[in-house]
């Protein structure tokens, strides 16, 4: 399908797809912040039993949009798919909202957030790319405002959504995120018409409904499939270790039949996409054992210059994104300056800072019990800790997607991708049973009792990203020497087809 070509028309294009994502991220960060305390504070969820339901339905949050990427590509069509997964996106909060205490319902619910997200997230990045498809700078910036929408939504749901539930009630919060998003679904069919001229091939096509019925009833079947997953442990446990398998065969396949000069990108994504595994461990620990922290031993009023705030447990989640766009710009023009210089580090070094930094993080909550004030700490124990994790966040999973990008031959590229988010949803998974680490026992009550647990789990990840960074060390020189051979390799395939051009 050809694309527009006016600048104006690019960007009427794109601030469509920017607005619906900020109203999703909206839904879904709003949902986030307060999922894992509803079940807990509500539901009557013990500690252990929330984070591995909430870690099953995160990975398979991740890895569904591997799925409903194809099905844009190919079957719906791109700019059709993203809307009907924003609709049933909608309809998961819709029914978070509704006051019912059955709890095969709030499974249900569950299941059809994953089916949305699934149809939404892959399509509403693909549509962004194809409106700026043959122009790398315009698609690199666009991106980045892109991420920013995704930061801004999330920011305001985070604040918001937590002191709705603690004024309103819990399924008020849970409202408000559909609503969020109903209203994203108004803007993107008022402004439909500015991506009349872009998408994939079947948007071409008048609608196939013999194939929307069938990708409908596929999804009620997923559902429950879901449904199933997130309720019983085995099932749980058997999902991750298939999904984990099928993600290492996937890259070994594609290492075995690739041509010769492909291996060592692939060798090297592969090496790049197990460190993000290991930091995805560390980024779940923010919906699960860093709010019942906030829950438990954090101070939530707290004097900030002249003004006293008081925080809610699940607003804290919202100092990931305020530190994702303070910290973004700073981060580009770093990258850009040294770009400039030649100076620009590789990937693999920048895993490390990543890796760092992500230390630096858990150590700070870590030592945050020896100042605590009757089993209670500082807030800004919480605001300088996720400073540095997010800082982390930048140098390592914001340039996972990246990685895939740069390493991976392109018409491997979108199944790849999706290889990457089925790997990055095992690793929610793996970081609810590390958060399962700081359970705490039904008969302890005091903080000052509480506290010790959850310090001590924070240290003792402080010490495993120090591992990572041990390990991201140690594996610089094979990627230096992976990436040289790459770029070597692919040097000599452009040669190849410059010399077959030209005969």
């Amino acid at each position: 399908m050809s694309t527009t070509t006016s600048p104006a028309s690019q960007t009427r294009a794109f601030v469509t797809i920017w607005l619906i994502e900020l109203w999703e991220r909206f839904g879904y960060y709003g949902m986030a912040a307060i999922l894992v305390l509803y079940m807990v504070e509500k539901v009557g969820f013990k500690d252990t039993q929330a984070n591995l339901v909430w870690g099953a339905f995160t990975a398979l949050v991740y890895a569904a949009p591997a799925i409903g990427g194809w099905i844009g590509d190919n079957v719906l069509g791109t700019r059709r798919t993203m809307p009907i997964g924003a609709a049933i996106l909608a309809l998961g909060y819709a029914m978070l909202s509704l006051p019912s205490q059955n709890l095969y319902f709030l499974y249900i619910s569950m299941g059809v957030i994953v089916v949305g997200n699934g149809l939404f997230k892959a399509n509403a990045a693909n549509m962004v790319r194809r409106i700026y498809e043959g122009n790398d700078a315009k698609i690199d910036s666009a991106f980045t405002l892109y991420y920013m929408a995704v930061n801004v939504g999330s920011t305001v749901s985070q604040l918001m959504t937590p002191w709705i539930k603690d004024h309103y009630g819990w399924h008020a919060g849970f409202a408000f995120c559909f609503g969020g998003l109903v209203l994203g679904l108004i803007n993107y069919a008022l402004m439909l018409r500015t991506l009349s001229h872009i998408g994939s091939p079947p948007d071409e096509k008048p609608v196939r409904w013999d194939r929307l019925g069938m990708i409908l009833g596929l999804g009620v079947v997923c559902v429950f499939i879901v449904t199933f997953i997130v309720q019983y442990s085995a099932a749980r446990d058997i999902a991750v270790i298939i999904a984990g398998l099928t993600v290492l065969a996937i890259f070994v396949y594609m290492i075995v039949v690739g041509a010769r000069s492909e291996r060592a990108g692939l060798i090297a994504a592969l090496v790049l996409t197990v460190q993000t595994i290991l930091f995805f461990i560390f980024y779940s620990q923010m919906s699960t054992s860093l709010t019942l922290f906030a829950l438990h031993n954090v101070e939530w009023k707290q004097s900030f210059l002249l003004f006293d705030v008081t925080w809610s447990a699940g607003q804290y989640q919202a100092l990931n994104p305020i530190w994702i766009m303070l910290l973004s710009p700073v981060l580009a023009w770093i990258y850009t300056h040294f770009g400039k210089s030649g100076r620009d580090l590789p990937i693999a070094a920048k895993f490390v800072l990543g890796f760092v930094v992500v230390a630096i993080g858990f150590f700070i909550f870590g030592i945050s019990g020896s100042t605590a004030v009757a089993g209670r700490v500082s807030s800004w124990y919480m605001i300088w800790g996720y400073g540095f994790y997010s800082l982390g966040e930048l140098l390592v999973s914001g340039l996972g997607l990246a990685m895939i990008a740069r390493y991976v031959p392109a018409r491997m590229g979108g199944f790849m991708m999706g290889a990457y988010f089925v790997a990055v949803g095992v690793s929610q998974y793996l970081g609810s049973i590390v958060a399962n680490l700081a359970s705490i026992p039904d008969n302890i009550t005091n903080p000052l009792e509480s506290l010790p647990i959850y310090t001590g789990l924070f240290n003792k990840l402080g010490f495993v990203a120090v591992g990572g960074i041990v390990l991201a060390i140690a594996l610089l020189p094979l990627m230096k020497r992976l990436s040289s051979d790459h770029a070597s390799d692919a040097s000599g395939a452009a040669a190849l087809r410059t010399v077959s051009v030209e005969e």
